[in-house]
């Protein structure tokens, strides 16, 4: 992560200096304040720039001046569009940009003069957030096609205020790192067994885990999880996350924890409805949902965030062999509900149906969430820029709904019903697992609500944003670890005590 620090809005002497500027911005306004002394300093240089390249500062518009002087070996101009207007995500854009400019440089600073202290700790999570990468198996790449920024100075009137609001920042920047790490790792090495086990790592922040093995799903009846198993050589796992953070005072009463369930499928090949092979070797991120749940937790724990929350994620690798589990199998889950496998390939909604009937009896939750890569239905409806979402309860529904537009994960909610449930019913079972092409997620959202036992429930199908084909403001190219800035966000807003 970028090593990053806050400091006084003064000129540097050398280096590389980004300006966020408001749109249009006149002289003497608060955000141009560096802009003129970089002017003064280079000449005019920097203003002459400028106007050729008919930079307004509107939001999102970049500028980059090579060597204009004054010891600077570049200057970048990032527009923030209207000073008033300007919003968390909008500052985080903006650092975003600012970093992906100076990626060339080894340090560099960043004027937010004008913006508040959070504001310029969102701009510094922007940054940190964009200069991720993905690099462990690298071993001959040249030196001059590597990223050198490494360190950040953020330039503030209110430096104080913002180091406080980085310390929650960085704990956020921290947990997205995580899932993305962990959905960017080949599934030769991210197993089932390997990933509970970096989950056990996260005790060091304060968190409780529980992994549970094959013998133990087996005698609690995980019939659906452990169908899904059934062809792969490597053993599958459940693990549960436990974060106390909302304190024992004297006269509080407990209250119920929030539920946080993912899909963990290190591998899919879809089993014995075996997937085509161009493009499968994207199936190492169907454990996506399951990445976010751990960065969130992860995020939880390391801001302190005073809640009590519950981390859980089902990991099984689905593969054909001898043993896999068949088309027409039938298999009975822990609720004791009956599940004719159509498809092998329908299998995280296996997987959810263990894990969530199991969430609710044991922990009575608030709510549950689930996130899960599930669909490939939600992709056609949303394309890639909405996460589709289903619930039971509009009160949560809203609730998620604005956290997504203030972190950028957006989500669109989509609908349930009688009808499509009926797309789902078994001629020897109580259910198949598939309900058909049409409505394809919604049907599959339907099969999941028939674990939820009545709880307030969303469940989230991140299969269209899970994983990123090119950059974006704060988001490199690859794991986006969508889910965790938006329910981290949803939680500090609404839940903490």
């Amino acid at each position: 992560m970028l090593d990053i620090a806050f400091a006084k809005p003064v000129l540097p002497k050398s280096g590389a200096l980004a300006l966020l500027l408001e749109q249009d911005a006149a002289a003497g306004s608060p955000t141009a304040a560096l802009l003129e002394a970089a002017d003064a300093a280079t000449d005019g240089a920097v203003s002459r720039a400028l106007a050729t390249a008919e930079f307004k500062g509107r939001r999102g518009q970049t500028t980059t001046i090579l060597a204009p002087g004054a010891g600077l070996s570049r200057v970048v101009a990032v527009g923030l569009g209207k000073l008033a207007e300007l919003s968390d995500r909008h500052a985080e854009d903006a650092g975003g940009h600012a970093a992906a400019a100076l990626a060339r440089e080894p340090a560099a600073a960043v004027a937010t003069v004008g913006l508040t202290g959070a504001q310029a700790a969102s701009v510094a999570l922007g940054a940190a957030l964009r200069g991720y990468r993905f690099d462990r198996y690298r071993t001959t790449e040249k030196p001059e096609d590597k990223p050198k920024l490494a360190k950040l100075a953020v330039l503030t009137a209110e430096a104080a205020k913002a180091r406080d609001a980085w310390t929650a920042g960085r704990a956020v920047a921290e947990g997205v790192f995580l899932s993305r790490d962990l959905v960017s790792e080949p599934p030769n090495v991210l197993t089932p067994a390997e990933m509970a086990e970096r989950c056990r790592k996260l005790e060091s922040l304060g968190l409780k885990v529980e992994v549970f093995g094959p013998k133990e799903m087996t005698k609690l009846g995980f019939g659906a999880l452990m169908g899904v198993a059934m062809g792969s050589a490597c053993e599958p796992r459940m693990v549960v996350m436990h974060w106390n953070g909302a304190g024992t005072g004297k006269g509080r009463k407990a209250a119920k924890p929030l539920a946080f369930v993912g899909k963990g499928v290190t591998f899919d090949t879809g089993g014995i409805s075996i997937k085509p092979a161009g493009g499968m070797e994207d199936m190492k991120w169907d454990m996506a949902g399951a990445g976010a749940v751990v960065g969130l937790m992860a995020t939880l724990a390391g801001r302190k965030a005073k809640v009590d929350a519950i981390g859980i994620v089902g990991l099984v690798e689905n593969m054909p062999s001898g043993t896999a589990q068949r088309p027409g199998d039938v298999v009975k889950t822990y609720s004791g509900q009956t599940v004719e496998v159509i498809n092998t390939d329908a299998e995280g909604r296996l997987v959810l149906a263990d894990v969530l009937w199991y969430c609710q009896q044991k922990f009575d939750p608030r709510f549950m969430i689930d996130l899960a890569t599930l669909t490939g239905a939600i992709i056609i409806s949303l394309g890639h820029e909405y996460a589709g979402f289903f619930s039971n309860d509009d009160t949560l529904s809203e609730q998620l709904r604005a956290a997504g537009e203030a972190t950028g994960e957006q989500v669109w909610r989509m609908p349930l019903g009688e009808a499509y449930d009926k797309q789902i019913k078994s001629d020897i079972a109580d259910m198949k697992n598939v309900g058909g092409r049409p409505g394809g997620a919604i049907t599959a959202a339907q099969f999941i609500q028939r674990f939820v036992n009545g709880k307030p429930w969303v469940h989230l199908d991140i299969a269209g944003t899970a994983w990123s084909s090119k950059d974006s403001a704060v988001t490199p190219k690859g794991a986006t670890a969508f889910g965790v800035r938006l329910l981290d966000r949803l939680v500090a807003t609404h839940f903490e005590s």
